[in-house]
């Protein structure tokens, strides 16, 4: 059945409350580039951040009218080709990619540049949805377990080597398998394994860390009730705790780049260093911290026009709004996210096929855990791992990426008037 028009039946709160993200997104960006802005400017001047900024927003409108006027079942039944063609363009990275501040994440096109993982987010999205919906498929099989885990890490293990930060977005995937049937036990060791790595990197001691985990996992045989008491499966999770503890540090050092290092070992308190490694987030939470309740003002921020956040208009956007729109602005934007957070799981629980509804969550998702981290990142409670604020960072990629994920999802919930 054709469309009469490509906006029928669209979800006009979501989408209102994308272009209030993105005017609010550019604002900022204005804000934080005018210390660099010498002599006049207008806001066209694509020689700056804003200029530029502003064009890839207008860029953006006609990307929408194409989303909305392809026909919503066209997702579904490429899903497999744009999934393929988004792996392609993340592994002819480590060929052809253009290095960035040590990334070659990004394909070079003169001034401009493309950086592919952004897009790989809606394609893995969409392959995941298309596995799953399949009738035939059983999470609560270990060969299903195995290919739906295989579409997720496959792109991620390829973004890995450019850009580890990227690449821990895609662990949401798991949040929404667990939806669809997945054992919690993935779930489980998937947050016991984030501890154990956090604890041992605190401790730098393993037979500390597995004395823990012996003590949890004492408490938790002695309260089980005799029928579910396992001791071999006790036993084998004490030795994977055991060589999971042991193999922290030879990760942590052998893996990880210095600067990753240098910003875990900053955050859990183990290293001081407020003019190199740590001079981002000391002035980040200088800035944010002066805001106070309402802010100083709409391009008042001194620490913003002072220049002292480096990359203020990309990761660090928030301390902007932090710094201009106080305790309350900050309060407004979180709950602007939130609710579109809220509005597109609304919308996924109440679509008619499964595939819609996968992929529902995994947009909902996808951008709950990139506000979330990002802003965790830039009040100090979580490492700077170079995760972009949706909609508000600078950059053509991460808007455009965004932008398909979420107007992917609207054309399928506008179209489901047509689903039986």
């Amino acid at each position: 059945m054709k469309n009469q028009s490509i906006t029928n039946h669209i979800d006009w709160i979501s989408v209102a409350l994308f272009i209030t993200l993105v005017l609010m997104g550019w604002l900022n960006i204005y804000s934080s580039s005018l210390s660099a802005v010498t002599g006049d400017s207008t806001i066209f001047d694509l020689s700056q951040f804003y200029g530029k900024q502003l064009l890839y927003i207008a860029l953006t409108f006609p990307l929408v009218l194409i989303i909305l006027f392809v026909e919503g079942k066209f997702y579904e039944k490429y899903s497999s080709i744009i999934y393929t063609i988004s792996v392609l363009s993340i592994a002819g990275l480590y060929v052809f990619g253009k290095s960035v501040k040590g990334q070659a994440n990004w394909y070079s096109f003169g001034s401009f540049g493309l950086q592919p993982s952004e897009f790989a987010k809606a394609a893995t999205a969409l392959a995941l949805a298309k596995y799953l919906s399949d009738v035939q498929v059983n999470l609560k099989l270990v060969k299903d377990q195995i290919v739906a885990l295989a579409i997720v890490f496959f792109p991620m293990v390829l973004i890995a080597g450019h850009d580890p930060g990227s690449a821990l977005i895609y662990i949401v995937f798991l949040v929404v398998l667990f939806r669809e049937g997945l054992p919690g036990w993935y779930l489980f060791s998937g947050f016991a394994a984030i501890l154990l790595f956090i604890l041992m990197l605190i401790t730098n001691n393993p037979y500390i860390v597995i004395g823990i985990a012996t003590i949890a996992l004492v408490i938790n045989y002695l309260r089980s009730r005799l029928i579910e008491r396992n001791i071999i499966a006790s036993g084998i999770m004490l030795v994977l705790v055991a060589i999971f503890s042991f193999s922290v540090s030879f990760v942590f050092n052998n893996v990880f780049k210095q600067h990753h290092r240098d910003r875990f070992n900053i955050l859990l308190g183990k290293q001081v260093d407020m003019k190199g490694i740590g001079y981002n987030i000391h002035q980040s939470e200088i800035a944010i911290g002066s805001g106070g309740w309402f802010g100083k003002g709409y391009l008042e921020g001194t620490q913003t026009k002072g220049g002292f956040v480096p990359e203020q208009h990309t990761d660090y956007i928030f301390t902007t709004v932090g710094e201009e729109w106080g305790f309350f602005g900050s309060v407004i934007v979180i709950g602007l996210f939130v609710t579109l957070v809220l509005r597109v799981i609304y919308l996924a629980e109440r679509q008619k096929t499964k595939f819609s509804r996968i992929y529902g969550y995994s947009v909902a998702g996808i951008l709950f855990i990139h506000f979330f981290v990002n802003i965790a990142m830039v009040v100090g409670i979580f490492p700077t791992i170079g995760i972009p604020l949706p909609f508000f960072s600078y950059g053509g990629s991460g808007l455009w990426g965004f932008t398909i994920l979420l107007f992917i999802f609207l054309k399928m919930d506008a179209n489901k008037v047509n689903e039986w």
